[in-house]
C-alpha cells in the first residue's frame, strides 16, 4: 500500500467553524493535525440594537453607494431587518444605490434580494474595492459601507477625507476564543518549529493569532517560523492578505475552498522536504533543495539578501509577493527600506535571468513560472 501524502507531517488547524471536516481532510491525508481554535466557537455577536439604529441611520436619507463585503453579513442584516418590519424600505434603499461587493458570497446575498452589483473584484479584497474607487471624486456622496467582522474605520475614514459622507454598518463582530490555551499551546509550537504548516480560513483568524501571540511575547518568533520553515495555508487571497502586515509569505489555491486549501498542501509538503523543482517561465529548470540552488544543474551562489528573496517567491510561485514581506524576509542587518528590496531582487535576476521575477505595479514581485 503506498504512503499517504501528507504521511509524517505536522500541521496546525485554527479554524471554528467546518473544522471537524477539515481535520478528517487532513488525517485521510496521513496527517498529524494540532487544533487550536483561534476564534470563539459561539456564533457571530450581532448586538441588535446598535444594528438597528444603524439601519435607521441608512434609511434617514438617499445612499448614493453601497459597498457589501460579506456574504454572512448581508443575510443577518436582511433577515434581522425583517424582524424589525424595515426589510422593505432597506432593500429599497439599497437598491437605488451605486452597489459595489466584495465578492461572490456578498453578490449572492444582494442577488437574493434582488439586489444587483455594479461591480466586484476578482480578487475579493476589500482594499481592490477601495482602489476602484481611487481617483473618483466622492465629494457630497453618502457611502453606506457594510462592515465585516473587523472594523473597517480606517477605509471609512480614508473614504471621509475625499469628501464622502460615511456610515458604517456592524452587523456582527467575531471574537477570539473563549479559551486562549490551545491558542498558546499552537504559537509554541509554530515558534519552535514543530509544524509544517498552519491553515487559516479567515483573516480574524490571522489576526487573533497574531495578537495572542504577540500577548506570548513570541510574535518575532512565530514571523520568522513561518518566513522559513512554517507553511501559512489560506483558504483564499482575502485571508492571505492578512499576513502581508507581518510580512509571512503565503501559500493559497485557485479557487477559495477548503478542499483545494487541502490539496494544495499535499504537493507543497512533500516537495519541501524532497526538494523543489520549478520551471521558469523564461526557460530553465530550477532545484532548490536545502540551501543548495541550481539552474539547469549547475549551483548558483547567492548572498544572503537575494536568497531570502528566492525562498519567500518560491513559497507562492507564479503569485505576487509584496515588497513589505520580501523587505521582512531580508536577513537583519540589511538596510531597511524597499531600496533593499530592490538590489536584492536585481542580484536574483542577474543570477536566474532578467525574466525570472516579474515586477507587479503597486503589488509587489512574482517568481515567473512555467503556466502563469
Amino acid at each position: 500500500m503506498s504512503e499517504l501524502p501528507l504521511t509524517g507531517f505536522r500541521v496546525g488547524v485554527t479554524a471554528a467553524r467546518k473544522v471537524e471536516e477539515q481535520i478528517a481532510l487532513l488525517e485521510r491525508r496521513g496527517a498529524e493535525v494540532e487544533w487550536a481554535p483561534a476564534l470563539s466557537l459561539a456564533p457571530n455577536q450581532v448586538d441588535d440594537a446598535q444594528l438597528r439604529a444603524a439601519t435607521e441611520e441608512v434609511l434617514a436619507g438617499p445612499v448614493d453607494m453601497f459597498l457589501a463585503t460579506t456574504g454572512i453579513g448581508m443575510k443577518a442584516w436582511f433577515e434581522a431587518a425583517e424582524r424589525w418590519g424595515l426589510a422593505d424600505r432597506l432593500v429599497a434603499a439599497l437598491e437605488s444605490a451605486e452597489i459595489l461587493a466584495r465578492g461572490p458570497k456578498s453578490v449572492g446575498a444582494l442577488r437574493r434580494r434582488g439586489l444587483r452589483e455594479l461591480w466586484a473584484p476578482e480578487s475579493e479584497c476589500f482594499e481592490d474595492v477601495l482602489e476602484h474607487l481611487r481617483g473618483r471624486d466622492l465629494t457630497g456622496m453618502r457611502i453606506v459601507v457594510q462592515e465585516h467582522g473587523q472594523s473597517l474605520s480606517m477605509a471609512a475614514h480614508a473614504l471621509r477625507r475625499r469628501g464622502a459622507e460615511v456610515t458604517s454598518v456592524t452587523v456582527y463582530r467575531v471574537v477570539s476564543a473563549d479559551d486562549p490555551e490551545p491558542m498558546f499551546g499552537l504559537i509554541d509550537l509554530i515558534a519552535d518549529r514543530r509544524l509544517d504548516a498552519v491553515t487559516f480560513t479567515s483573516a480574524p483568524a490571522v489576526a487573533a493569532l497574531m495578537d495572542a501571540a504577540g500577548a506570548s511575547g513570541r510574535r518575532d518568533d512565530v514571523v520568522t517560523a513561518c518566513q522559513a520553515d512554517v507553511v501559512a495555508a489560506c483558504v483564499g487571497p482575502v485571508t492571505a492578505a492578512a499576513f502581508e502586515l507581518w510580512g509571512v509569505p503565503t501559500i493559497y489555491p485557485e479557487r477559495s475552498r477548503l478542499a483545494a486549501m487541502v490539496k494544495q498542501l499535499e504537493t507543497e509538503l512533500p516537495s519541501r522536504r524532497s526538494g523543489l523543482s520549478l520551471e521558469l517561465a523564461g526557460g530553465g529548470l530550477l532545484l532548490l533543495h536545502g540551501d543548495d540552488v541550481l539552474l539547469d544543474g549547475v549551483e548558483v551562489k547567492l548572498s544572503p539578501a537575494p536568497a531570502a528573496v528566492l525562498q519567500a517567491l518560491v513559497t507562492n510561485p507564479g503569485n505576487v509577493v509584496s515588497r513589505r514581506a520580501l523587505l521582512s524576509a531580508l536577513p537583519s542587518g540589511t538596510a531597511g527600506s524597499e531600496h533593499a528590496v530592490e538590489m536584492a531582487v536585481a542580484r536574483l535576476r542577474a543570477a536566474l535571468g532578467t525574466r525570472s521575477v516579474q515586477t507587479v505595479v503597486k503589488r509587489g514581485y512574482r517568481l515567473a513560472v512555467a503556466g502563469t
